[in-house]
């Protein structure tokens, strides 16, 4: 094998064309044109350079060699090159040496100023007075400000409330009608739950300008009501019923339809409101997972429910999943009390 290009770089990009020729040569050299065989047979090393009009000649030992003398092989035809003038460089003007004077920068356009509309502003809105049980609701909400409250929330399976809930009520449909509801169970087990932990119906007062805790004789719950009006604005009512603690579930079942009833109708009097102990809420009918509600003076305690409903995580789950589970419904109570009452 000759060093790579070894021909002079003569053949431009047809150099491995004549690479290949010249190995095919080198193992047969019959297998190539005369003219080539002549070529490569002249050549040892670089050829010398040569114009392209003039074909190689060959040494002159090499012309002493029997062999008959070497046929050139035709020059191609080259196109004479046209001389082309010199480019004269062309000189860089000059810089110019007067400065221009400094243009002052373009103020920009202030925008053109619309005249603004005058809006008649009314002296006042309509102004609705609070009375009656209104004035009485927003009276206990200012003071319960005053009122240092804690919270603990709970949630609680709810399978064996909507259990038997399905079993009254259907008791019920068959017997003497009506229908019972959550707030109802929840209310009365409210109630039998104070009559083991009294300490919990109590309120705060001050006797003889020293803090004191007082316990009422009875266990009065108070009921939030949310009632639609007629101008479609909502209100909402807190009546008691009174001495819960003595009735029976279908006493105290009768009691709180009948307070609602009232509610309804419009007919609830300041003594629905007075006296009330403790309170029940129920945010849950509106979809609330749980709430803080406002305790207000004089009583020590306030239950709010929540939506009952599958946790969070398993509400995505199909039926069978949670059937396969076991994964039961819960309902999240939260308990707002006194803490000067309540301190542990």
């Amino acid at each position: 094998m000759t060093p790579d290009n070894k021909f002079g770089g003569s053949f431009g990009p047809n150099e491995w064309l004549v690479d290949e020729m010249y190995e095919q040569y080198l193992k047969d050299p019959n297998s190539v044109d005369e003219n080539w065989k002549v070529f490569f047979a002249g050549r040892n090393g670089t050829p010398k350079p040569s114009t392209p009009s003039t074909p190689p000649t060959p040494k002159r030992e090499q012309a002493k060699v029997e062999a008959p003398a070497p046929v050139a092989p035709p020059a191609p035809q080259v196109q004479p090159v046209q001389s082309v003038p010199p480019v004269q460089p062309q000189t860089p003007a000059a810089p110019q040496t007067v400065r221009q004077a400094a243009q002052p920068l373009p103020t920009p356009a202030q925008p053109v100023a619309k005249p603004v509309k005058e809006i008649s502003t009314p002296t006042a809105a309509r102004v609705e007075p609070l009375r009656g049980v209104a004035n009485r609701v927003v009276q206990s909400m200012e003071a319960s400000l005053t009122v240092p409250t804690a919270t603990s929330v709970r949630a609680i399976p709810a399978k064996l409330m909507i259990d038997n809930r399905t079993v009254i009520n259907n008791h019920l449909k068959r017997a003497r009608g009506g229908k019972v509801s959550f707030t109802h169970i929840i209310g009365y087990a409210m109630i039998k739950a104070l009559r083991q932990m009294p300490e919990m119906n109590a309120f705060y007062t001050e006797l003889e300008g020293k803090p004191a805790i007082g316990h009422p004789d009875h266990i009065n719950l108070g009921i939030a009501i949310d009632l639609a009006k007629e101008d479609g604005s909502r209100q909402l009512l807190v009546p008691s019923i009174k001495g819960c603690e003595e009735m029976d579930f279908g006493q105290f079942w009768s009691t709180y339809e009948s307070l609602v009833k009232k509610a309804r109708k419009g007919t609830l009097t300041v003594e629905d409101f007075a006296g009330t102990t403790c309170s029940l809420t129920n945010p849950g009918t509106i979809g609330t997972v749980h709430s803080v509600p406002r305790l207000v003076q004089g009583q020590g305690l306030i239950l709010g429910v929540g939506a009952m409903d599958y946790p969070a995580e398993f509400q995505g789950a199909s039926e069978e999943t949670i059937a396969n589970l076991a994964i039961s419904k819960v309902v999240t109570l939260t308990s707002t009390y006194d803490h000067r009452i309540i301190q542990g």
